[in-house]
């Protein structure tokens, strides 16, 4: 399943082996962030990136995400953002923020769909971590996770989606 980015198919509650193709991206790199301040980075990352991609006539290519390049301990450090249909050349300020290139990595993973508010994450992840080990492997980093829902105030926390992805060693 490497021509169809798993955010397109249905959720996949079940452990999935695929190989991901390297992406394009625009993100904010968020440094040191302890856990209760990550929605106000969210939210203000994605308030200020959005319409600076679109003056930039830069085409948004699948949902946010958040890519952790290392394990998260008191604090996290992430990149957050989009992918995008071309990369970006060179940095951009939006909002007093400033945004760079980057990319998902190309890379043999392991992912899950987990539906339901963001307090269940750690649960999953868990789950996550705890199958591939079971089946064998080893995860890896940078591991990331794909907001496939978009939350709101008027969305009902148990239908988000966010799909969990590591990468693995085989």
């Amino acid at each position: 399943m490497t021509d169809t980015p798993s955010h397109l198919a249905p959720p996949h509650p079940h452990v999935t082996y695929l190989t991901a193709q390297q992406i394009p991206t625009i993100v904010r790199v968020a440094r040191d962030v302890a856990p209760d301040e990550m929605a106000a980075i969210f939210d203000e990352s994605f308030a200020a990136l959005v319409p600076a991609l679109a003056q930039q006539g830069l085409d948004i290519a699948g949902p946010p995400f958040s890519l952790h390049h290392r394990m998260p301990g008191a604090t996290m450090t992430f990149e957050l953002g989009f992918p995008v249909a071309h990369p970006l050349d060179g940095e951009l300020e939006a909002g007093g923020i400033t945004f760079f290139p980057s990319s998902m990595p190309a890379t043999r993973i392991a992912t899950i769909s987990h539906v339901g508010g963001y307090d269940g994450l750690a649960r999953a992840w868990g789950d996550l971590m705890q199958q591939v080990a079971d089946d064998g492997h080893r995860p890896g980093l940078p591991f990331w996770e794909v907001y496939v829902s978009e939350p709101g105030p008027d969305v009902d926390p148990s239908t988000l989606r966010t799909d969990l992805v590591t990468p693995i060693a085989e």
